[in-house]
């Protein structure tokens, strides 16, 4: 690979062990990728937190232990620097406010309490959320960043028009340290053109909807690139999270177009690959297969979990999830929990919505999500969700079955204790 003067100073030692080892790791991940130099990024996101469930063994080891070996991949310790350029943590193991909530000990939150000053005080901003775009982190079209979470790679490609690949744990880590990543994939300008037209038939015209044709288009076109057509309502923010979140589960799409709404699709033309492309429909019959695909797993309507926000709730999704709550009551054999990011629960603090949705007997949660966590309310069988990423990733995971539905159905579901949704 060619290297900077920079770049080769930095894998000889000169600027210290820590970023010699970073770009030793990034050399050998380029040099496997078939990339032949390294590109200038100045916006990482990962994760350092040492709360999540596959770390709490390590508990014992000191914090550039830890950093050394799963974000350096170095058996030797070095000490950990200051991150060289803006990096935030992406989404933890553990709400540590609210711990005793979701049944995780004493002692694993407070590790990862320690995590958390460690490497904010080595400039990685404690977000603690997988959507870092709802909290200010917004990089601009076309800036080159390393950020891990499929949901959060496919929106910062399509809908930012900022290019990254679907990193590591290891890749961001050596990349907070030097500044570069590896330049390939959606970081070359013709890798980012659409390779099928996606036309939906059905409506798409709210969460759920785009929830349901996400997950069909991963389904559909894999790892390729949909450029969206059809009957579709001018999508929001929420919107969008919700589609790219589904079709990254589904199939791993990382980048997707929408011609007239998305950053490099001024027109269908523009969005596509020169040299022909292949055309798909999304029928009403897929939008049917899509909700069975994301609902089989659940053998019973009795809901003992609803679990809201996942990617992380916007500000006005708990808002919407607080007003269907007032004035009423979750089932006593039910749970509910409503995850948002840390700065939009203490907005929502501020607001009165968590006050609503407490007295309702619910809790708003942040910093994590039942995935990630690997943590569901003892005794849970089946669970009701809006996130079709939870409703694809939670039965394998947790080995629980799940109802998918709109907030309304879940909402409803918590309130009563049944499942009663379905498709309009």
């Amino acid at each position: 690979m060619k290297l900077t003067d920079h770049e080769q100073a930095m894998l000889q030692g000169d600027h210290g062990p820590a970023k010699a080892k970073a770009m030793d790791l990034l050399l050998r991940y380029g040099r496997a990728l078939g990339a032949e130099r390294l590109v200038e990024v100045r916006n990482v996101a990962g994760t350092w937190n040492a709360g999540s469930p596959a770390l709490r063994p390590y508990a014992d080891e000191s914090m550039d232990k830890l950093f050394s070996k799963f974000n350096l991949d170095s058996d030797e310790t070095v000490e950990t620097p200051q991150a060289e350029v803006y990096t935030c943590q992406l989404i933890h193991g553990i709400d540590t406010r609210h711990n005793k909530v979701m049944g995780v000990p004493d002692e694993a939150a407070d590790y990862q309490r320690r995590a958390e000053a460690f490497f904010g005080r080595r400039g990685v901003s404690m977000f603690n959320t997988c959507t870092p775009y709802q909290v200010g982190n917004v990089p601009v079209k076309g800036e080159h960043c390393a950020w891990m979470e499929s949901s959060a790679v496919v929106y910062c490609n399509a809908v930012l028009g900022a290019r990254t690949n679907t990193e590591g744990r290891e890749s961001t880590g050596a990349a907070s340290l030097t500044g570069r990543i590896p330049y390939f994939g959606f970081h070359i300008p013709e890798n980012r053109l659409g390779t099928h037209v996606l036309e939906a038939e059905p409506e798409v015209r709210d969460i759920m909807e785009w929830g349901l044709f996400g997950y069909h288009a991963g389904e559909a076109v894999g790892e390729d690139i949909p450029v969206l057509t059809g009957r579709l309502h001018q999508p929001g923010l929420i919107d969008l999270k919700h589609f790219g979140a589904a079709g990254a589960s589904s199939g791993g799409i990382e980048m997707y177009h929408i011609p007239g709404t998305t950053p490099e699709a001024p027109t269908l033309e523009a969005a596509l690959r020169p040299g022909g492309h292949e055309r798909l429909v999304y029928t009403a019959a897929d939008r049917q297969r899509a909700w069975e695909n994301l609902n089989h797993s659940a053998s019973s309507d009795d809901v003992d979990f609803v679990m809201l926000g996942c990617p992380h709730n916007a500000i006005e999704q708990v808002w919407t999830a607080a007003k269907l709550l007032d004035g009423r009551r979750v089932h006593e054999n039910t749970e509910l929990w409503i995850f948002t990011p840390r700065a939009l629960k203490d907005t929502a603090d501020l607001n009165g919505y968590t006050e609503i949705i407490e007295r309702a007997g619910a809790h708003l949660l942040s910093d994590t999500c039942p995935a990630i966590g690997r943590v569901v309310p003892k005794g849970t069988r089946t669970v009701a969700t809006d996130s079709a990423k939870q409703a694809h990733y939670l039965p394998a995971i947790m080995g629980v079955g799940c109802h998918f539905g709109s907030v309304a159905q879940c909402v409803e579901a918590a309130i009563t204790g049944r499942w009663r949704g379905g498709l309009a």
